[in-house]
């Protein structure tokens, strides 16, 4: 975006916007109503809400955004057909927008996107077009095709009518949690992360707004510290609806001036919690979806700005988005075990001799490791002469500690187990 279109937008009336982008998503976009999460608020010490944007039409809130800037198209811009970029829930919002407003939609999507919002967007009537490996590429071919064919680009998060609409997600958080002291947002190119800033310092400017990222999207960060808009030279995270390399114009000029606070999180992480909501809330969420969640217990509240508020904080974490194919939730599931010491492998020789793997078993019997893999190789044992045999064996767990009693328990059994992971 050029800078005088940042400039004017900054000069907008951000109050009647916001409200003007809440009344055409009545009756379009879902009121998503706050969820209490005691195992978070038990985790961090303070009251945390939910904010489940994945239950949102479309399974993420991009829906919000999108209708609002297709809603405020004419009939003459409709007729021209609407082109977009998208890692995949913004292509979902378009599609819907468009299909609702009788418009052709054309989505540019990454080759990374999962199968499943390739899927979720074709179903919507759009057009789906597989270009470049990150976001920004697909978007450079987006912007290629409007040019070339007249079309009506509707970016993903740098619009202004796109941030209005993704902010009426904290207008429903200040109005069904009168309390909240922060809020939590996941940070891509800036859309979500804005709209929610933009509302909260339009209407209750004492509430804090953190941004979370991943390591491996550090766009954000870098573009903090050095004051301007700087591209990260590469982005590597399996939150792939926050993997940009360059935010927004307009996003960083609001986020600059509005948001707290950022905090940067790790792939264990997140991983660690869209475990944690499938099991305690059986709620699937997304990796972006998780980032604000996997930032809870990086949070610095030690500090207020506004002390009329002692005590406990009121966190509302907003889960954008829950549109995760199952070959990954799967892999997701796993990792997340592993770093939550769920699941545990180990390698040990032992005698190539009757009722050694029985031995084994047994010790694992006692200690209440349930064995879900076994590998039983003599050709992996450390010298082909030493009449000894490989095993690998994959146990479930209940934490660190259990982990810690099973190998000690094989050891004093006279083995010598090698954890994995």
């Amino acid at each position: 975006m050029e800078q005088n279109e940042v400039l004017k937008a900054l000069q907008r009336d951000h109050a009647a916007e916001l409200k003007q982008a809440a009344q055409r998503l009545k009756g379009t976009a879902r009121h998503t109503e706050i969820i209490p999460s005691p195992v978070l608020s038990d985790m961090t010490g303070h009251q945390i809400l939910l904010k489940p944007e994945n239950l949102q039409v479309t399974g993420s809130f991009k829906i919000r955004g999108a209708y609002n800037k297709i809603a405020s198209l004419s009939e003459d811009q409709l007729a021209r057909g609407i082109v977009t970029a998208s890692a995949g829930n913004h292509a979902q919002g378009v599609a819907y927008a468009a299909r609702e407003r009788g418009a052709k939609a054309t989505i540019c999507m990454p080759t990374i996107t999962p199968p499943l919002k390739v899927d979720a967007t074709k179903a919507y009537g759009a057009d789906v077009v597989l270009h470049g490996d990150v976001f920004d590429e697909a978007a450079a071919y987006a912007q290629k095709l409007s040019d070339e064919q007249g079309m009506i680009y509707v970016p993903p998060f740098d619009d202004y009518e796109v941030i209005c609409g993704q902010g009426t997600i904290a207008m429903e958080i200040l109005e069904d949690v009168p309390n909240v002291t922060d809020i939590v947002v996941p940070l891509g190119g800036g859309g979500l992360g804005a709209g929610v800033a933009l509302a909260v310092k339009t209407f209750k400017p004492e509430v804090r707004v953190i941004g979370a990222i991943p390591e491996g999207s550090p766009a954000f960060k870098n573009s903090f510290a050095a004051g301007r808009v700087v591209p990260a030279d590469k982005v590597v995270t399996s939150a792939e609806g926050v993997a940009v390399k360059r935010p927004g114009d307009l996003t960083f000029a609001l986020l600059n001036e509005f948001l707290d606070d950022l905090i940067t999180v790790s792939e264990r992480d997140i991983n660690e919690m869209i475990l944690l909501m499938l099991e305690k809330h059986k709620l699937v969420v997304e990796a972006a979806g998780a980032v604000s969640l996997a930032a809870l217990e990086h949070l610095n509240l030690r500090s207020r700005k506004f002390a009329s508020a002692p005590g406990p904080h009121v966190v509302v974490p907003i889960m954008s988005g829950g549109n995760i194919d199952t070959v990954t939730i799967g892999a997701v599931i796993q990792k997340g075990m592993i770093a939550r010491g769920r699941i545990m492998n180990f390698e040990v020789e032992l005698p190539d001799l009757p009722g050694q793997l029985l031995k084994v078993a047994q010790v694992l019997a006692e200690q209440r490791a349930n064995v879900i893999a076994l590998d039983h190789d003599q050709f992996k044992a450390s010298g082909h002469y030493t009449n000894a045999v490989a095993l690998g064996v994959t146990v479930e767990t209940n934490g660190p500690d259990h982990i810690d009693r099973v190998l000690e328990a094989l050891k004093q059994a006279g083995f010598d187990p090698k954890r994995i992971y």
